[in-house]
C-alpha cells in the first residue's frame, strides 16, 4: 500500500469520550488519506469497474449539551475498482456549518436530540431551522458528480467521485427560497439521468417534490399538499410515476408552536402514500392508504399491470416503549441505552424498530391497496442493482444489526419471488457498512455483479474495502482490501460504475 495523510482536522471531541456513538465502531476520524495499490487480500474481479462511495456522520466538535449520531460531520470514503487493483481516498464535506464551526472552534448548532434554543446562532438549515447542515447522510452520483445530503434538509454539496475534490454547493439546490433545501435520498434514475428529490418543513404545504434533469437542470418543481408537518425519509419512482408518503410518526404541532420538536406515532391515523406522475403536480398525487407504520427507506417500486408495487421496510414498533439495561459492548443484547435521557438511541436499531422487508401494491384504477410481508427477517438498508431501479426488480440486498445498536454485522440477499434468503454474518467484532450492487460490466442479469461494503474490524482496529458475489453472500468475501486506517461506522453508500464517470 502507498498511502498519504492529505488532511489533518482538529477535533475537540474529549479524549476520554465515553459517548456508545463516538467510540468502538463508532470513534471518528480527523484524518483525510489518500491511498494506491491497497494489499489485497483473495483477488479482485477483473470487470470490477468503479467506485464504492460511503458518507459517514463524523463529528468534529464537542456538542452544546448532547450528541445524536445523525449529528456528526460528513466524511466521504471512496475505494476505487480499477484493472484488479483498488484505491482509497477519504474528505470531510466542506459544509458552510463545519467551516463555520472550525472558525469559532466550538458547536455553534444544537444537535437533532436537543432543544433548538441551545444554538449559538439564530440562523441554520434544516426542516426544522436552526441547525447545522453536516450533509452527512446520503450520497449518490448523478450526471457524473457524486451529491451529498443531509436527512433533514439542507444544501445539495458536490464532489468528484473519484478524487473527491470539493465543488462546492449544487447550484440546483439552492433554488428554493423560503424552504429548507433539499432531504436526502434523493433518486438517480439510471436509464432517464433523472434526479427525483423532495423537502419539507413545518409551514404549508409542508412537502415539496422536484426532479433534475441529466443536464444538472432542475425542470420541476411543484408543492405537495399534507394536513400538516410530516417527517419522509426517503421517495421511490417508478418508469412513470414517483411515490411521496404522509406517514403517522411525526412532530407534535403543539410542541412545535412552543419551538419544540418531538417525533410522535399515531397508531390510529393510516400510512398514506401519493403516487404523483414523474412531472406531475399536487392535483395529479392519487393517495392510497394502507396499515399504520413508519419506513426509513424504500427499495424499489415499479408498474405492474394497473398496480405501482412498493418494496420497502415496515416497521413494526416505530416508537419503542421499553428500555433495557445499559451495557457497554457493541454486540451485546442489552444495547447503550442508559436511562430516560437516551431515549433516542431507540430509535437506532432495526431489531427494536421490528424492520423487516415489506410490498405494498397500489391499484391505480380501483384505488385498492394490498400488502405482504416479504420475509420475517429483520433487516435494513436494502440496495438493488441500480440499473433496474424504478422497473421489475427481484433481488434486494440488506443488512443486520447487533441486537440494540445501530450498526451492521451481516448481509442479506433477498430474492422477492422465492422468499429465499441467502445471508452472510461478519465475525464477532466485525461490522459492515451498507453495501453498494456493482452490476459487472458487460453483465446483462440483474444479479450478475458484486456487492462491495466497508468493513470495520475492532478485533484488530482495521477496515477493509470487501467484495462479494452477489450470487453467493453466503460463501463471504472473494477478495478484501486493507484500508490506511479504520474507519467510523456510517450510513449510505452508492455505486458509481467506471462508464458513468467522466474521464475514467
Amino acid at each position: 500500500m502507498d498511502a498519504t495523510v492529505v488532511g489533518h482536522r482538529l477535533s475537540t471531541l474529549p479524549l476520554d469520550d465515553s459517548h456508545p456513538y463516538r467510540t468502538g465502531p463508532w470513534r471518528p476520524q480527523d484524518k483525510e488519506w489518500d491511498a494506491e495499490r491497497l494489499d489485497v487480500t483473495g483477488e479482485l474481479p477483473a470487470d470490477l469497474e468503479g467506485v464504492y462511495l460511503r458518507n459517514t456522520e463524523n463529528p468534529v466538535r464537542q456538542p452544546i449539551k448532547r450528541y445524536h449520531p445523525f449529528d456528526g460531520d460528513g466524511m466521504v470514503h471512496a475505494v476505487a475498482f480499477r484493472d484488479g487493483t483498488a484505491s482509497y481516498r477519504n474528505r470531510f464535506v466542506l459544509t458552510d456549518g463545519l467551516l463555520a464551526e472550525e472558525e469559532a472552534g466550538e458547536a455553534l448548532w444544537a444537535g437533532i436530540a436537543e432543544n433548538p434554543h441551545l444554538s449559538k446562532r439564530d440562523d441554520g438549515w434544516g426542516a426544522r431551522g436552526r441547525m447545522k447542515d453536516a450533509s452527512s447522510t446520503d450520497v449518490v452520483v448523478h450526471a457524473g458528480v457524486a451529491l451529498t445530503s443531509f436527512w433533514q434538509c439542507g444544501d445539495v454539496y458536490e464532489l468528484d467521485p473519484v478524487t473527491l475534490g470539493q465543488r462546492g454547493k449544487a447550484a440546483w439546490g439552492g433554488l428554493f427560497p423560503g424552504d429548507r433545501g433539499v432531504s436526502a435520498h434523493a433518486r438517480v434514475d439510471e436509464i432517464t439521468g433523472e434526479l427525483m428529490f423532495f423537502n419539507y418543513g413545518t409551514t404549508p404545504p409542508y412537502l415539496h417534490y422536484g426532479v433534475v434533469d441529466r443536464q444538472r437542470r432542475v425542470v420541476h418543481y411543484v408543492p405537495i399538499e399534507l394536513p400538516g408537518p410530516r417527517l419522509p425519509h426517503d421517495l421511490a419512482f417508478t418508469e412513470h410515476y414517483t411515490v411521496l408518503n404522509d406517514l403517522p410518526l411525526f412532530w407534535d404541532q403543539e410542541l412545535i408552536d412552543k419551538g419544540l420538536y418531538a417525533s410522535r406515532f399515531h397508531p390510529d391515523v393510516p400510512s398514506r402514500f401519493g403516487i404523483v406522475p414523474r412531472l406531475g403536480a399536487s392535483k395529479d398525487v392519487q393517495w392510497f392508504e394502507a396499515e399504520p407504520t413508519y419506513v426509513l427507506h424504500w427499495a424499489n417500486a415499479f408498474e405492474d399491470g394497473d398496480e405501482v408495487v412498493l418494496d420497502g421496510f415496515f416497521q413494526s414498533n416505530p416508537e419503542p416503549d421499553q428500555l433495557r439495561p445499559v451495557d457497554g459492548q457493541p454486540g451485546a443484547a442489552a444495547g447503550p441505552w442508559a436511562g430516560p435521557a437516551d431515549r433516542m438511541f431507540r430509535f437506532l436499531a432495526a431489531d427494536v424498530l421490528g424492520t423487516r422487508l415489506h410490498r405494498w401494491r397500489f391499484n391505480l384504477v380501483t384505488g385498492a391497496t394490498k400488502e405482504e410481508d416479504l420475509s420475517d427477517r429483520t433487516t435494513e438498508f436494502g440496495m438493488i442493482n441500480g440499473r433496474h431501479r424504478g422497473r421489475p426488480s427481484r433481488y434486494v440486498y440488506s443488512t443486520t444489526n447487533p441486537p440494540g445498536w445501530f450498526l451492521m454485522d451481516g448481509l442479506i440477499r433477498h430474492d422477492t419471488v422465492t422468499g429465499a434468503v441467502n445471508e452472510y454474518r461478519f465475525p464477532p467484532g466485525v461490522f459492515c457498512s451498507e453495501t453498494a450492487m456493482a452490476p459487472r460490466a458487460g453483465g446483462t442479469a440483474e444479479d450478475d455483479g458484486y456487492l462491495v461494503t466497508i468493513t470495520i474490524d475492532m478485533n484488530v482496529d482495521r477496515s477493509y474495502g470487501a467484495v462479494f458475489d452477489a450470487r453467493d453472500v453466503r460463501s463471504g468475501p472473494m477478495a478484501t482490501v486493507a484500508l490506511p486506517e479504520r474507519v467510523s461506522s456510517g450510513t449510505h453508500s452508492f455505486w458509481a460504475a467506471g462508464a458513468d464517470i467522466p474521464g475514467w
